[in-house]
Formats: structure tokens, sequence, C-alpha cells
């Protein structure tokens, strides 16, 4: 039904942005790699996906096709839902995520929050042949986290547990995870303050 939506961002986190088309506003849940390539952008294009169910209908966006494309196969697998694939396209980029499926790393993708042994083990099964059928997995160009670094740490910390409760993990867990990132953190980085979205990327690791 929408192939792109591109507009004024008028509202941006970690999980969704808010995009005005003359006066329309577009709610559309996005993942971190999205929100790092368009966090500094007053307008933006996304590559979108409506997903229809009963009772909601919801805009996803992608700022890459190769992105969107991933999300739709790991939907065509079975016990994956939007939330789940989702999840493992912030925790993972999606070389790393490819790269996982074709060289079957399983434990790399049962790491991400949500998903178990069988469901990693069908995304291996599901995608290997058509992953490796593309182009050479690890030739993509780097990507490399960007962002602005928050210097306030109880801001970060809110907007960090607010983005992780929004992706689905427990508070009290959510709030463990990104404490143990930020001590973490400060002991190897003393000089720098974390990313928001490393933070979150790192808690969903850890939570």
């Amino acid at each position: 039904m929408f192939a792109y939506i591109q507009g004024k961002v008028t509202h941006l986190d970690p999980t969704y942005v808010i995009i005005d088309v003359h006066g329309l506003g577009y709610e559309i849940k996005i993942s971190l790699h999205t929100f790092q390539q368009i966090q500094n952008q007053d307008t933006c294009k996304l590559l979108t996906y409506l997903h229809i169910k009963e009772d909601a209908h919801t805009l996803f966006g992608f700022s890459e096709s190769a992105e969107k494309t991933l999300f739709l196969d790991l939907l065509g697998i079975s016990g994956v839902g939007t939330s789940t694939a989702l999840m493992l396209l912030s925790s993972m980029r999606v070389a790393e995520l490819k790269q996982a499926i074709a060289y079957g790393e399983v434990k790399a993708i049962q790491n991400v929050k949500g998903i178990g042994a069988k469901t990693a083990q069908r995304i291996v099964l599901e995608l290997k042949d058509k992953i490796l059928k593309e182009a050479p997995v690890g030739e993509t160009t780097a990507e490399k986290l960007t962002g602005t670094f928050l210097g306030a740490y109880n801001t970060l910390r809110s907007e960090a547990l607010t983005a992780l409760v929004t992706l689905g993990l427990n508070k009290a867990a959510a709030e463990k995870s990104i404490d143990k990132v930020l001590s973490e953190w400060k002991t190897q980085h003393p000089e720098s303050a974390i990313p928001l979205e490393e933070l979150i990327k790192l808690a969903l690791k850890n939570g």
C-alpha cells in the first residue's frame, strides 16, 4: 500500500519516527539501524511495510532496501513476528545478521533477546541458501555507529529504558542491563559518553 514515505521528521526516538507529509503525520516503527541513519536529518525518506492485523495497522520503516528485504524474509519464518524481526535488526546490523545466517552462527542469533534455539535454527535453515546466493557476505560497506553523545546520565538512562521496554524487555531486567553496560563503558571509555543507540544495542545483548 505504501512503498515509501518522505517528509519532515517531527519526532524521533530509537523505536519510532513521526513523519509529516503535507500536514499528515505518519507514525512509523523503526530499528536502531534506521534510527542511526536518520537521527540528524530534518527530512527523510523511508521504505515502508504496512502490517495489518485485525486490531491494528502498523507501519514499519527502513532507511535501506536491504534492511526491508531482510525484515520481510524474517517475517516469512514461522515463529518470527514483527517485534522479533525488529528486535533482530536492532541488535545486529544487516551485514552482521546476514553473516551469522550464512555461516550458521546459531548462537549469535540466539543471543538476541527473545530468540530461542529453535527459532534461531529455523532462521538459519530457511534463509541460509537465499543469502548465500546474494552478494558475498562481508563485502557490504562497514556501517559505523554515529550519533550525539549525551552527557546527561539520567536522560540517557531514561531514554534507553523507554526504548528497551518498548522493544519488549521487562523493566527490571532492562534497568539491570543498562546499568551493567554503563558501568562497563565507563571503565573502558572513561573520557567519553556512550551513544544512546550503542547503549540500547549492548543492553539488548545483555538483557
